[in-house]
């Protein structure tokens, strides 16, 4: 039970909790999209019919370990926060709460609307992408580069900050 009140024993554990967790998380996101999702276009594989559930599944497996990796971060941020407040920056909170919901946003939004928008009901359709589908694409790469730039800053508060 000492474990969870004694602050100079848990400083350091929810550091690197946190530190790994963030790391981790942008660099998943980052090999996603600058290196699957890339090779998945280049392969022809977008114009095959059943790329929505595949491209569904793959990213409701990393949705959820998003959702995970959110909620530890966020959570690190509070331990830190309330262990040694002076040293970590007062927005911590508040980024770690943007990562979170826009965690859930891709999770319980955007994906399965682009999924769904994606499935080829219509065998004989071969009908263009639909311009709603253009628009979420640009709203998931918005939120993907918050989520770069607050994530980031969020690691590098916490690397800074004294333990």
């Amino acid at each position: 039970m000492t474990a969870f009140t004694n602050s100079e024993f848990s400083r350091p554990r929810w550091r690197t909790i946190l530190l790994a967790t963030l790391a981790f998380w942008l660099s998943g996101s980052l090999i996603l999209d600058a290196v699957i999702m890339p090779s998945m276009y280049a392969a022809g594989m977008m114009t095959q019919p059943g790329f929505a559930s595949a491209g569904y599944s793959i990213f409701w497996v990393f949705n959820h370990l998003e959702v995970l990796c959110a909620a530890l971060a966020l959570t690190g941020v509070l331990v830190l926060r309330n262990t040694i407040s002076s040293t970590i920056t007062r927005w911590a909170i508040p980024m770690a709460l943007g990562l979170l919901i826009i965690a859930l946003i891709y999770t319980y939004a955007l994906t399965p609307e682009m999924s769904a928008l994606g499935m080829q009901l219509n065998w004989f359709d071969t009908s263009e992408v639909p311009t709603v589908m253009n628009q979420m694409h640009g709203g998931y790469w918005l939120l993907e580069v918050v989520k770069f730039v607050v994530g980031s800053a969020l690691l590098s508060a916490s690397y800074q900050a004294q333990s």
